[in-house]
């Protein structure tokens, strides 16, 4: 069984995924460009914020970025629901997509959480 992977190398990968979902969008006219933008705006700044988190000079910019991140991968979610819901994309395709942002929001938000608590 394999170690997991840490939060920066996850929200990395997760990047460029999305980076190759959106290149193939973004080749479409219309609404499927359109929507290609957002998740790609939305999808690498996921783990752009949290390496900022990692360079924050205090407690309370970091907890203050692991929040934007919490936003960031719930739009993420959001963007890639709304391909699927729409009929732009199949539900079979992005499905892994989908469970990986789900479980990115679960770990930041449990990251942001302990983040706020007082130190004992």
């Amino acid at each position: 069984m394999s170690a997991p992977l840490d939060i920066e190398v996850r929200t990395f990968d997760f990047a460029l995924r999305v980076i190759k979902l959106c290149r193939y969008r973004d080749a479409k006219p219309g609404v499927e460009r359109t929507l290609a933008r957002q998740l790609l705006r939305s999808g690498t700044s996921v783990g752009a914020n949290v390496e900022e988190a990692r360079a924050a000079y205090s407690k309370s910019e970091f907890t203050c970025k692991m929040i934007i991140t919490l936003k960031k991968s719930r739009e993420t979610r959001y963007w890639l629901r709304l391909l699927v819901e729409s009929g732009i994309v199949e539900h079979a395709q992005l499905a892994p997509l989908i469970t990986e942002a789900t479980e990115i929001m679960k770990i930041i938000g449990a990251i942001a959480s302990k983040s706020r608590r007082p130190p004992p």
